[in-house]
């Protein structure tokens, strides 16, 4: 079985108008909500086999936070797909990942976060900003998940919890 978390950005800070939308780092509720998610996480007894990020500044940083609290240890992959990807690019992404990891993290953006998610589930809220979909495949590669054998296992983001 295959479990993909898939994890959009804390909220950004748009006060500097110069920084390019790449740069853009968390404002305060970003900062506060991604270790708040990741608390969540490990509450729940989440550990991830491996984190990959979109490479831009606020997802880096959300992936950061979130790797703290959950204990995770390794290194956090940067793919610089996940940026501004197509539903093609973002499911590539997916599919690619080494079969030794079962559970993985996504950090990323919407609105490929959101497209990969209907694809996958049907799933047709606005994944807000820190909002984590939890998702379980049916089989034992990667390379093998489709929408018939995902299932989603649960919506958490920060305004539902508190």
């Amino acid at each position: 079985m295959k479990k993909l978390f898939l994890i959009r950005h804390g909220k950004s800070d748009w006060s500097n108008e110069n920084l390019e939308d790449f740069d853009r780092p968390l404002n305060a509720r970003g900062k506060k909500n991604a270790p708040f998610m990741g608390e969540i996480l490990y509450k729940k007894n989440i550990y991830p086999d491996v984190i990959i990020s979109s490479p831009a500044y606020r997802a880096r940083d959300t992936a950061k936070k979130i790797a703290k609290k959950v204990g995770y240890h390794e290194d956090i992959i940067y793919n610089e797909y996940l940026y501004g990807a197509s539903l093609k690019t973002i499911l590539d992404v997916v599919t690619f990942i080494e079969d030794e990891y079962d559970d993985v993290f996504l950090v990323g953006h919407n609105p490929s976060l959101n497209l990969l998610a209907f694809y996958l589930i049907d799933f047709n809220d606005n994944l807000p900003t820190c909002g984590i979909l939890e998702i379980t495949f049916d089989c034992d590669s990667w390379r093998e998940i489709t929408k018939k054998n995902a299932q989603l296992v649960s919506y958490e983001y920060p305004k539902k919890i508190y």
